[in-house]
């Protein structure tokens, strides 16, 4: 991250660097991952390059990524710096059917326990991990808020909800004047683009910066993964969690490897890897305001962080483009360009003039007093 640049978060004034250190593989117990040592070394590094968003969950290894977070943060004395995000969601007591959900009751058990691993007084971001399908959303935000006005979190989030939801979410904390949701976490990869449909648009018109997890799909998109070299990619974490019946690594299907393959030639000619390609190119999509980059080595995250020394042509971006999109469905089809054209009639309609909206970007040198 050359001279790190920090942008805002959705419609907040929390200033969070383009690129977040996802922690999910801070801890061996889920059978991959690293050792202590090592994501001390990554998360030294990501910070040393000025990145300042650190991203976390409860259940995450099994709590020990929140309590290296927690140990690392103290080390360097950095709490005033780092931006840390942590989720809730999923059961650590199945015996108990309220430790998990989106519950009042659920909300303030984990905050609690996230607070205590962590060792910290607060969370900057605290993101509902996943839709429970029960919940309303009026007692999400409400519990929200009441968090927010205790002082135990300072900003909220969604992760892994339908966009209705989402909407409806926001529409509450606007009218009711709670906490609004600054930030949508999702999974969005040139594998993995159905966001685009529903969830971007809502950002972009709501207030709401789209956190990308998962830019590498699950690491397909790593540069391990070359169809132009084999087929036989022997033990890898794709391969470890292919029979566990989550969707997010069901990865290795042949339109993906077309997509890998384009890759490959792509990266090559940008003389880049195909992991820095593809963060690139995932980080420069409409309403994405942060990538979440994890590793299991530091040459790994080195690699990830350098993803956006460069820029992507916009020719080979084009053809990444092409290659990953999505086919069309209804009734999306009729928000294509000729369907539209159809209400417009002959006439060029649009909202405003190119250059209505200008984007604030401070880039100078301090001033002296």
């Amino acid at each position: 991250m050359n001279r790190t640049r920090y942008f805002t978060l959705g419609n907040s004034g929390l200033r969070v660097s383009q690129l977040a250190l996802g922690t999910m593989t801070f801890g061996t117990d889920w059978g991959w991952g690293a050792d202590k040592s090592t994501a001390r070394e990554m998360f030294n590094a990501y910070v040393d390059r000025g990145g300042n968003l650190v991203d976390t969950a409860d259940l995450y290894t099994n709590g020990v990524s929140e309590q290296w977070v927690g140990e690392f943060v103290r080390e360097r004395q950095l709490r005033d710096q780092v931006v840390i995000a942590t989720k809730f969601s999923f059961s650590a007591d199945p015996g108990n059917p309220n430790s998990g959900g989106n519950g009042r009751k659920n909300i303030l058990r984990a905050v609690e326990g996230s607070l205590k691993r962590l060792n910290t007084d607060y969370i900057d971001l605290y993101i509902l991990h996943a839709w429970d399908m029960l919940t309303p959303a009026e007692e999400v935000m409400r519990t929200f808020d009441d968090l927010v006005r205790a002082g135990k979190i300072r900003h909220v989030g969604l992760s892994n909800t339908p966009a209705w939801y989402a909407s409806r979410a926001q529409t509450i904390a606007q009218l009711r004047g709670l906490e609004p949701v600054s930030a949508l976490q999702l999974e969005y990869s040139l594998v993995e683009r159905s966001i685009e449909n529903e969830h971007v648009p809502l950002g972009q018109s709501q207030g709401m910066g789209v956190m990308v997890w998962s830019p590498l799909g699950s690491g397909l998109l790593s540069g391990k993964y070359k169809p132009s070299q084999s087929r036989e990619f022997g033990a890898g974490r794709l391969q470890t969690v292919k029979d566990t019946n989550n969707p997010a690594f069901n990865k290795l299907t042949e339109r993906n490897f077309k997509i890998v393959a384009e890759l490959e030639v792509v990266a090559r000619e940008a003389g880049r890897s195909m992991a820095q390609v593809a963060i690139n190119w995932v980080a420069g999509r409409p309403g994405v305001a942060t990538v979440l980059v994890g590793a299991t080595r530091k040459a790994q995250l080195d690699d990830n962080l350098a993803a956006l020394d460069f820029e992507l042509p916009a020719a080979l971006r084009a053809r990444l483009d092409a290659v990953s999109a999505p086919p069309a469905t209804s009734p999306y089809t009729f928000f294509t360009p000729a369907m539209q054209a159809m209400q417009a009639g002959a006439n060029v309609v649009g909202d405003k003039p190119a250059g209505y909206n200008t984007p604030v970007l401070i880039d100078a040198a301090p001033a002296g007093v």
